[in-house]
């Protein structure tokens, strides 16, 4: 990671500029970690992995003006890896752009369960240019060689606000909303958002075990379940 923010509060952070190759794994830009107000604006960061990662003990996390490419994009997780607990809430991301990454805004806890809650989430007024991915929820998350089985348990995921939210999808699915099924994402809005793919073809969006509500217009669609 190059900068990260372990246990702090009251931090602002302006005009930080990272960069790393596109190909250089585990190089988070900037990481946050049990902090409490936060600020991060007018930044760049071009990197081989998340240009910003928010994970468990952080509140009141706001980032504006960010400008997010090469990387995976802006995430909120991985959250209740081993089990574990976790807390996330009251994050705002406000005017980005996101290019050619390979997530767009993400939520993301183990699918090997987990307890806690990230809550109370808004994305907003951001542009995607050619992102797979765009906009995603995964509780199936596992990055190990040997599988994860899903639990009873997991994060829960809650009041996450999607708005005007507009670009290219590089990815068939340019919506994907993968929640856990044994504890479904609730208060799920999208409002405003317009995702087209960046070839000549349709894209579409995935719901699995989520409570969503749109607002104004939403496309690609996908039926609540």
């Amino acid at each position: 990671m190059h900068v990260s923010f372990d246990k702090c509060a009251d931090v602002k952070v302006v005009r930080l500029f990272v960069a790393a190759p596109e190909n250089s794994p585990n190089t988070d830009g900037i990481h946050v970690t049990a902090t409490q107000n936060i600020q991060i604006s007018r930044c760049v960061i071009k990197t081989g992995d998340d240009c910003i990662s928010i994970v468990s003990g952080s509140r009141n996390v706001k980032a504006t003006d960010i400008t997010c490419g090469p990387g995976h994009g802006i995430s909120i997780g991985s959250l209740g890896a081993g089990n574990s607990g976790a807390q996330v809430s009251d994050v705002v991301v406000n005017r980005a752009i996101l290019t050619g990454t390979s997530n767009g805004v993400r939520i993301k806890t183990w699918q090997q369960g987990g307890s806690g809650y990230a809550r109370n989430i808004q994305f907003q007024n951001i542009a995607m240019n050619n992102v797979t991915n765009p906009i995603i929820i995964d509780q199936n998350y596992c990055d190990r060689d040997e599988p994860c089985h899903e639990q009873a348990s997991a994060v829960r995921v809650s009041n996450v606000m999607y708005k005007n939210i507009k670009g290219t999808s590089a990815s068939k699915v340019a919506i994907n909303l993968e929640c856990s099924k044994s504890v479904r994402c609730h208060e799920i809005v999208m409002q405003d958002v317009s995702l087209a793919s960046q070839r000549p073809e349709y894209v579409e969006a995935s719901c699995v075990s989520v409570d969503l509500t749109r607002r104004g217009i939403v496309t690609p669609l996908c039926s609540p379940n």
